[in-house]
């Protein structure tokens, strides 16, 4: 758990709880909704407390039970589910799933991960891809949860070994691509249309392109 947590930033957490529950109702309880909060708080490691803590903690709970209620067939799935993991969910994980939602256009939905997050997104990743028109300002890196493969119809890994838990009937791959992270902007701009590639014949697989 965070160390400190003011009263203003608790305010705005039992906000997020209670907009939550009421987007989930019927599905989870308020208990449950709860208690996803704050594990994800502290998931997110104390880097996270600041004025952005509460929206990040929705956003990633959010996530996580959305992901949760699919796997156990309470949420329906309206499109297929891709979660890309790599090791700091900073770079290469973040570009791939920009990528494909950039692509996709509502006809998979993306989830990304990392086994050892880090606390924000490589600027290298963010410069080429703006360059291109995606914006990668608002995401952050998430921790890798059990809920978040389970819910997976693809899984990809990219350079984050063994850390992936592996569920019969679904779809892997191990994507060998550079790690932009301290790069040159010529060689992210190289792992970025590289990836891009992969993306697109990723969206034929699943049928999407």
């Amino acid at each position: 758990m965070p160390a400190r947590i003011d009263a203003v930033t608790r305010t705005h957490l039992d906000r997020a709880v209670a907009s939550l529950a009421d987007e989930f109702k019927g599905v989870f309880s308020v208990e449950t909704v709860a208690r996803f909060v704050e594990e994800s708080i502290e998931r997110l490691g104390e880097v996270r407390v600041s004025e952005f803590l509460p929206v990040l903690a929705h956003r990633f709970a959010r996530e996580r039970l959305r992901a949760l209620g699919q796997a156990e067939g309470s949420i329906a799935k309206e499109v297929p589910e891709v979660l890309f993991v790599c090791v700091q969910n900073a770079g290469r994980s973040q570009m791939a799933a920009a990528l494909l939602n950039h692509r996709a256009r509502g006809r998979v939905h993306v989830r990304t991960a990392g086994s050892a997050p880090a606390e924000h997104i490589h600027p290298e990743a963010i410069a080429a891809l703006a360059e291109i028109g995606i914006d990668l300002e608002q995401e952050f890196p998430k921790p890798l949860t059990d809920e978040v493969v389970r819910a997976a119809d693809a899984v990809i890994t990219m350079g984050c070994g063994d850390a992936c838990s592996i569920y019969p009937g679904k779809r892997y791959q191990d994507w060998e691509v550079g790690d932009p992270a301290g790069q040159e902007l010529p060689r992210v701009r190289a792992i970025r249309d590289e990836i891009d590639v992969r993306v697109q014949a990723l969206l034929a697989e699943l049928g999407a392109a």
